[in-house]
């Protein structure tokens, strides 16, 4: 059931941030590959951002970490991402928000709600936008990851 009910939210929290994100800029989705410090494992994921103000967006990601077999890890991630006002520096940005992880493991299964605290680097040139983003998901199960990917251009930039 709380599966279910933060999938609901997360898309929920997607669509009704979609309308004032097309008003104030485009949105971008990509993929992202990286590397979770504490599991010693390969995540996968995508991500979605869109605009809510002039330096500030909603950044939803999703990953799936790869695991020694029978352990399934994946989490839901509902950030905020603030780029920096630094003149030629709106690269750079910071953000935090909420972090569920669902792992399972031998018909058992653990839910864990945690704080994100995120900082990034990416391009703005062009459609296609490479980055780069240190997270730190601190609470219960607490981890350091790297992640890398693109974001693509929704509409025209």
């Amino acid at each position: 059931m709380k599966n279910k009910l933060v999938i609901a939210l997360a898309v929920g929290l997607a669509l009704g941030v979609s309308t004032t994100a097309q008003a104030q800029g485009r949105s971008h989705i990509g993929p992202q590959v990286g590397y979770n410090f504490d599991y010693k494992a390969v995540v996968v994921g995508a991500q979605f951002s869109a605009p809510l103000a002039q330096h500030l967006e909603f950044y939803p990601s999703f990953n799936y970490y790869f695991m020694d077999a029978g352990l399934k890890v994946w989490s839901v991630n509902l950030d905020l991402k603030y780029r920096l006002p630094i003149e030629h520096a709106d690269w750079l940005y910071l953000g935090g928000g909420l972090n569920v992880t669902r792992a399972s493991a031998g018909g058992g299964s653990n839910t864990d709600a945690n704080v994100n605290l995120l900082a990034g680097l990416e391009s703005r040139a062009g459609n296609i936008h490479p980055f780069g983003e240190f997270r730190l998901t601190a609470g219960n199960g607490s981890t350091i990851q790297l992640v890398g990917g693109l974001n693509l251009t929704l509409g025209h930039h």
